[in-house]
Order: structure tokens, then C-alpha cells, then sequence
């Protein structure tokens, strides 16, 4: 007897046979999405201890960085997820306000980032200057290495980013004469020197990602050498996951509440647009849409912050690793949140099994690759200005905290632009005989008062003056009302009036 034809086996055939039309870059996108997944994985992991917050709640972020921001429209190539950079933001806020309030701080993050998207305000974040970004970088890296440098030792770290780097000498002592944290100590620096060293080993090793490699390799390490160091605490990704309560809201009525909010949402837009810029730098196709982008970031923010998640950002490690594996379109990066969901749901105990000390060296790796020293060096070569700020604004991080320390560079910034901006030339022509002739050229503000009255007030008082303001291309109300009580004031003195072209 014949089996009766169905017409849905040549139907579902026919689909599989036109995968390669439909998709055309499938198979780049899915090589691409393995490699990132393999580069993300031991990054969300590290961040997420490292904030101190169960390590699921990173693959989490990575996982809505994928699935959900990766689906969305703005920069087709780049890869969102948890971020060294927000790592001490997050560490202060849940130390200050606790796990239940860090939902709270991410939805009203994202909902922030969609409404300034919709405001089309994306595209504003690429005038902040690049040196406090950089500063802000910069000071991340200072505190991030500070902090784990305790972590890889056991210990723990003092509170403020001066007395994490303060205390090291003596955590270093206190770590060489204890047997654990010596341990714990050496197996972080040996993750870190594996980091260092992995561009020079042979080409088909380093297919493995770096940060994985140096992980893999500590976690076999220590069953080896039965090496007493702690290892990641598994609660289970859905023990993990918890939606801020109703009562976490009442926080935002509070001062510092709001600041912290207004923090994560200029740093983790700045970080993410900024990263989008780079990213288009590296690549030959469509650009970032950064209104488009920032409103992708606010809705993966929202998710997370729903879920009581990490904040997410775009991570220029990942992105450039998804760029060099030959991505294609963003197929890859929405693949990669897969990878990440099924390795969460499949092989959450393998988590267990990876040492803390190993995680903390991949992020004082990530913490130093922060720093810009060579751009510090070129910027203090051709712009010392520029330098000035971006050292001011990392130390002030350092020091203060981070809001305040951007808040301190992007005044520094303005000021510094106010002051170049008012550049303004004064020249005087004495002939010896007739009237004196003073021309004022470039922008007179307030700024350069001083410098104008000072010249003018050196000017003989029994001679008549000539003032020619037809070169300023501003002139502010201060200068215009200084300028016309000293016109008044040397004509009072008994010589011809000043004559000022044209009329104030």
C-alpha cells in the first residue's frame, strides 16, 4: 500500500533549499556568532562577580544584548552586553542601595536612553569631548585594576577608589604572608600573563579567545595543582533573575537615587555611541544610526532593568571581534545571545567549576586596556589642554566618585573651549602725531575683558583714540558695556571724544 504524498516534506524542503537565498551571509554570521559568544562568555561572567551581583544576572544582559538589542536597528555590527566600564558604577550602587534597587536604576536607564532616541538627542553624545570620555575610561581602569588586584588575592577591598590603590602595598604584604591568598594571587597573575602573551603564540591557538583561553587554562590549573582559591557561586539563572519589587520605586524620590541614574545613562549612552563610531571605522557597511542605536540600548536597558539585570552596553571587544570573524549582518550578534541562553538553561554547573582569581585577572587585563596612555602621550605632544583634561577627569573618578568626576571633565571641557573660543587680538597704531588707532579682531567676551581694558587703559589720555571694532565676530554684553564706560572715561579727560567704528 503507497503512503499518501504530503505536501509539507517538499514544502519544508524547498524552504531549507532557499536558506541560502534568503540568508546569503548565514553561514559568515554563524561562524562570527560562535566566536563572540566564546569572547563573551567569560566577560559576563567576570563583570558580574565583579559588581557583585549573582554571575547569571551577567549572562542575562548578555543574553537581552543579543536577543533583543541585537533584533533592533542602529549598528548592524556591534555586540551589547555587560561592560567593564559600568562595573564600579554598579559595584557603588548596589553597595549603596542594594540588588533590589539595581532594577530599578537599569529600567529607568533605559527608558531614559528610548525617550532621548525618540528626542533624536543620539546624535549630541558625539560632541561630548573625546578626552573625558577617554578620562572617564581612563578612571574606570584605574579603579576596576584597583579593586580586582584585591579580588585575585581573596581579599577584600576597601570602599573608595584613593584607598583601593592606597592599601595595595599592604594587601600585597598581607597576601605573601598568607598561603591562600598566595595561591588565589598567583593564579590571577598567571591569567593575567597568559592574557599578555596570547598574540604570540601560534595562530591556530589563538583561535580560542584570549579571555577564554586564560580562563580555561586556570580552571584546569587548579584540580592540577590542588590550589585552594574559591570558584563562582551557582545559584541558577532563573533562582538568579529578580524583577525589582514595588517598594524598590520608592528610591527614586531620593537625590542620589536620581544622580546615579543620570550616571549610568550618560556613560553607558556615551560608551555605546562612542563604541558605535569605532565600530563603522572598521567595517565597509551600513553606518550607525545613532538616534536608531541609542533607542536599541534603551530598550535592552528597560529588559534588564524588568529582569533586575545588569546594565548593558556596546562592548567594543566583542564588536570587534564579531567584525574581524567576518560578520556580515546582525544575524551574528542575535545568534550569540542564543548560544549564551542555551549555554545558561543547558550547563549552568559549569560556571561552578571557574575560579574567581582567573575571572579577576581577565578584568585587570580589560581594566589596563582602558587606560589610553598612548593617547595621553600624543595628546600632551600636540595638545596639552586636551591631556590636561583627561588626566583631571580620571583622577577625579579616582578620587571622588564617577559622576562627579565626569561632571568635573565636561566643565573643564566647556571652559577650556569658552576660553579658545573668545580669542580676540588687539593692535594699536601710533603714529606719533593725529589720533591714536586701536583695532579689536576675534570674539571679546567677558573672558578676555581683563586683557582689553588693560591695553586700553595704557593708552596716552591726551591723545585722541580711534577704536575699529569692524573685525569681531562677537561681542558680548560685558565687553560692549566696559568698552563704552572707558570710551566715556578717556573722553572726560579733556582730549577728543574716542571715535568708535562702527557704533557700539
Amino acid at each position: 500500500m503507497t503512503a499518501p504524498h504530503s505536501a509539507e516534506g517538499p514544502a519544508r524542503g524547498s524552504r531549507l533549499r532557499n536558506l541560502p537565498a534568503r540568508f546569503p551571509h548565514l553561514r559568515q554570521d554563524l561562524a562570527a556568532s560562535v566566536v563572540v559568544f566564546l569572547v563573551a562568555l567569560p566577560l559576563c561572567v567576570g563583570v558580574a562577580v565583579a559588581s557583585g551581583v549573582p554571575a547569571e544576572l551577567g549572562l542575562v544582559t548578555g543574553i537581552v544584548g543579543g536577543v533583543v538589542t541585537g533584533l533592533m536597528r542602529g549598528s548592524s555590527l556591534q555586540v551589547s552586553g555587560p561592560a567593564a566600564g559600568l562595573t564600579v558604577l554598579v559595584f557603588e550602587a548596589v553597595r549603596e542601595y542594594g540588588l533590589a534597587a539595581l532594577g530599578v536604576i537599569v529600567l529607568a536607564t533605559g527608558l531614559l536612553q528610548l525617550l532621548m532616541g525618540a528626542l533624536k538627542l543620539g546624535r549630541w553624545f558625539r560632541a561630548i569631548s573625546l578626552s573625558v570620555v577617554e578620562g572617564m575610561l581612563a578612571g574606570i581602569g584605574l579603579v576596576l585594576i584597583a579593586g580586582q588586584l584585591y579580588a585575585m588575592a581573596g581579599l577584600k577591598a576597601p570602599v573608595s577608589g584613593v584607598d583601593k590603590i592606597a592599601g595595595l602595598p599592604r594587601a600585597l604584604a598581607d597576601a605573601i604572608g598568607d598561603p591562600y591568598a598566595r595561591a588565589s594571587l598567583g593564579l590571577g597573575v598567571g591569567t593575567v600573563a597568559v592574557l599578555v602573551l596570547w598574540p604570540r603564540l601560534p595562530r591556530r591557538v589563538r583561535a580560542v579567545p584570549a579571555a577564554l583561553g586564560a580562563v580555561l587554562l586556570a580552571t584546569a590549573v587548579v584540580p592540577l595543582l590542588g590550589l585552594p582559591v574559591a570558584t563562582v557561586e551557582v545559584r541558577g539563572l532563573l533562582g538568579s533573575v529578580q524583577p525589582p519589587p514595588l517598594d524598590a520605586f520608592g528610591g527614586l524620590a531620593t537625590a542620589g537615587l536620581l544622580g546615579t541614574i543620570l550616571a549610568f545613562t550618560l556613560i553607558a549612552s556615551a560608551e555605546s555611541l562612542f563604541s558605535a563610531a569605532a565600530v563603522d571605522r572598521m567595517h565597509d557597511g551600513p553606518r550607525t544610526a545613532y538616534d536608531k542605536e541609542l533607542m536599541a540600548q534603551g530598550a535592552g536597558n528597560t529588559v534588564c532593568g524588568l529582569l533586575g539585570a545588569l546594565p548593558m552596553t556596546a562592548v567594543i571587544v566583542r564588536s570587534a571581534a564579531n567584525v574581524r570573524a567576518g560578520a556580515r549582518t546582525k544575524a551574528s550578534r542575535v545568534l550569540h545571545g542564543v548560544w549564551l541562553l542555551l549555554f545558561a538553561a543547558l550547563l549552568p554547573a559549569a560556571l561552578g567549576v571557574i575560579p574567581l582569581p582567573a575571572l579577576a585577572g581577565v578584568l585587570v587585563h580589560a581594566g589596563w586596556k582602558l587606560i589610553p596612555l598612548r593617547e595621553i602621550a600624543s595628546l600632551w605632544r600636540e595638545h596639552r589642554g586636551e591631556a590636561l583634561i583627561l588626566v583631571v577627569t580620571a583622577v577625579s573618578i579616582v578620587a571622588v566618585s564617577m559622576f562627579e568626576g565626569v561632571l568635573i571633565g565636561l566643565a573643564l571641557a566647556v571652559a577650556k573651549t569658552a576660553w579658545e573660543a573668545s580669542h580676540v587680538r588687539l593692535d594699536v597704531i601710533d603714529k606719533g602725531a593725529g589720533p591714536v588707532q586701536v583695532y579689536l579682531s576675534g570674539n571679546a567676551t567677558f573672558l578676555r575683558l581683563p586683557k582689553i581694558l588693560d591695553s586700553l587703559e595704557a593708552l596716552p589720555q591726551d591723545r585722541p583714540v580711534e577704536l575699529n571694532l569692524s573685525g569681531l565676530h562677537h561681542l558680548d554684553h560685558a565687553c560692549r558695556s566696559a568698552l563704552e564706560t572707558w570710551s566715556t572715561r578717556h573722553s572726560a579727560a579733556g582730549t577728543e571724544p574716542v571715535r568708535v567704528t562702527p557704533d557700539i
